[in-house]
């Protein structure tokens, strides 16, 4: 992917006869006589007046349909609540919350009701002796997996405070079912809400044409809009049983979890061809 406007490389690739002479052309040939285009991470787009607006407009649309389409968006979440508490046999009802933006923007936002329970003294000791049993197969990682015995320490980590907090004081635990699903639910619509800003600040500036970008964007918000509900389902289904693993819940699989599906969506999207190279 080469953003640059470098005339020498524009020169020697178009076969231009300004080309740099033969000792020049040698310092972007390979060993096998094959061009080497310039490193993404020295390459560098000028951003034109009409990109630029290009780009605004973009954000201003996908972010018109996605309030338009967002009422719509609750009643399809409503209905996953609805039906997935039934089939799932949850001890729980779907709560209802108005939001009102603006005077012609209203929504409904649903979200899971249940029961605060706090955990019971057999189930505070199996997950006692289900974190200290990870935390030891953790030294014994090979050296290749180091990333991850970190990444399985510091979830630990998490859930060892929640364990702590729930023994010396128990009773103390200001979060309730309720208003945690609540809040999940009114913070996974303001992050799908923000990706069409994301994207205008860190992928709309460059060179990869306005049908990839308005693809990237309908397909990140699409995901993140059919898998949210699952989310929070799968979180109601654990919160029935105990309110113990709340915080390793909000603090690892809730709103990291549906960050890192936006930076995934963009990492594809960088690896995508440029503009100038499929004229897309």
């Amino acid at each position: 992917m080469d953003f640059s406007k470098s005339s020498d490389y524009r020169a020697l690739a178009t076969g231009n006869a300004n080309a740099p002479r033969f000792a020049d052309r040698t310092r972007f040939r390979g060993h096998r006589g094959g061009f080497i285009p310039m490193h993404r991470a020295l390459a560098r787009f000028v951003l034109e007046p009409l990109d630029l607006v290009l780009s605004i407009l973009l954000v201003l649309l996908f972010s018109f349909v996605w309030l338009a389409f967002l009422p719509r968006v609750c009643r399809l979440w409503r209905y996953v609540f609805a039906t997935g508490t039934n089939l799932l046999a949850l001890n729980a009802g779907v709560g209802l919350r108005e939001h009102h933006l603006t005077r012609y923007v209203q929504f409904v936002i649903p979200y899971p009701r249940m029961e605060d329970v706090g955990p019971d003294p057999r189930t505070w000791w199996l997950t006692a002796a289900a974190v200290l049993v990870l935390f030891s197969a953790s030294l014994f990682l090979p050296k290749k997996l180091i990333p991850l015995a970190y990444l399985l320490r510091g979830v630990l980590f998490v859930q060892t405070s929640a364990l702590l907090y729930f023994a010396l004081a128990p009773g103390r635990f200001p979060h309730t079912p309720d208003r945690y699903m609540e809040g999940l639910v009114s913070y996974g619509i303001a992050l799908i809400s923000s990706v069409p800003i994301v994207f205008g600040l860190t992928y709309y500036i460059f060179n990869f044409g306005l049908i990839r970008k308005a693809l990237l964007t309908a397909l990140t918000m699409t995901h993140l809009s059919l898998f949210f509900p699952l989310q929070v389902l799968l979180q109601a289904i654990i919160l029935q049983k105990t309110v113990l693993f709340m915080p390793v819940l909000y603090i690892v699989f809730g709103m990291p979890l549906d960050t890192m599906i936006i930076i995934a969506f963009y990492s594809w999207g960088m690896s995508w061809p440029a503009k100038k190279e499929t004229g897309l």
